[in-house]
């Protein structure tokens, strides 16, 4: 869908103003208790928080940030996996309630995700033929009869020998267990591919492996990639934007040049300090203070003010606007006002 005033095509993905709450289950005695007053209310997450994000085709975008922010229940979201609490989720520039039956199975075909875990996201009992195999086949996009010619195709594709297709994943390294879980999302053909800590198991030597195969499937393929990572480095090494996510909130947006030589938000700024780098000078090294806060209970206004070096009254009552602060470059901190 090309837009009718600028001509130009819409973002592959979009969310707005997304937010995720994970609500307790109580049986009910708890909920009679709780509605009396004599026992504990009911504990909500609040994990993500009116999210709005784009992502264009063809390109990387980097989500970075501390365990618990939030990044993989985004994922999860883009992906369908999970249902948002409130917001809208775009395909192409359309709203994803907007595709049913034939369009709606060719959609959630079209975004796949690649989780973190290569020992738990492969079903132990099935042979590899059959994890690779069996999702294209159900779906129709090749015949029971072709499934293994089209599986060897793929483990090729991913450095994988394919006369060890009959093979249990136990019997495969944890980095061959990887190329096993980027080639059962290749398997239906996808053009967005979810990659969620997809290198964070794995020895430093054989991470650098699987990111370059991701940067020559992405050239092969025409892929678009949302590429979760705690690592700065490895965002940096495959990405074209980044996004920096804080409890539930997206606080810094740019490209990867931007953000790594001008980061402009109190939280960037003291990620990336904690770098390790090999230059010969000394340098004090400053941890961020503090813990990052329960998502049960998340603080008001900027949600970084405990732990900000620079917060103010105003930061701990009123929530920063996420706007521009140079061109293509959004960051959500009221010290933007003073400049």
């Amino acid at each position: 869908m090309i837009s009718p005033v600028t001509g130009e095509q819409p973002p592959l993905v979009a969310l707005r103003d997304v937010s995720k709450r994970f609500a307790s289950r109580m049986d009910l005695a708890s909920r009679i208790a709780a509605r009396v007053g004599a026992g504990p209310a009911q504990q909500v997450v609040r994990a993500l928080d009116s999210v709005s994000l784009e992502v264009k085709q063809g390109e990387v975008l980097g989500l970075v940030g501390e365990s618990g922010c939030g990044k993989s229940t985004l994922g999860r979201i883009v992906a369908r996996i999970l249902e948002p609490t409130s917001g809208e989720r775009f395909w192409r520039g359309a709203p994803y309630s907007a595709f049913d039956g034939r369009s709606q199975r060719a959609e959630r075909l079209a975004i796949q995700m690649i989780f973190q875990d290569p020992f738990a996201s492969l079903n132990p009992r099935l042979r590899i033929v059959d994890v690779i195999g069996e999702a294209p086949v159900v779906h129709g996009l090749i015949g029971r009869e072709d499934r293994e010619a089209y599986v060897a195709d793929l483990m090729a594709r991913v450095g994988l020998d394919a006369s060890t297709a009959k093979r249990f994943p136990h019997q495969f390294s944890g980095g061959q267990r990887s190329r096993i879980g980027i080639a059962r999302a290749l398997a239906v053909q996808p053009q967005f591919l979810v990659c969620d800590e997809a290198v964070a198991a794995l020895d430093v030597s054989i991470q650098a492996q699987v990111l370059n195969l991701f940067i020559r499937l992405r050239e092969e393929l025409s892929l678009t990639y949302l590429f979760i990572s705690h690592d700065l480095g490895v965002v940096r090494h495959l990405s074209d934007r980044v996004a920096i996510m804080y409890l539930g909130r997206v606080v810094e947006l740019a490209t990867a040049g931007e953000v790594f030589a001008r980061p402009n938000h109190p939280y960037t700024q003291a990620l990336l300090a904690e770098i390790p780098t090999i230059e010969p000078r000394k340098r004090a090294f400053q941890p961020i203070r503090g813990e990052i806060p329960s998502p049960l209970s998340p603080p008001p206004g900027c949600h970084f003010h405990p732990r900000c070096p620079h917060s103010t009254e105003r930061c701990r009552r009123e929530q920063p606007a996420f706007r521009e602060v140079a061109p293509g470059h959004f960051s959500a901190c009221h010290l933007n006002d003073t400049k």
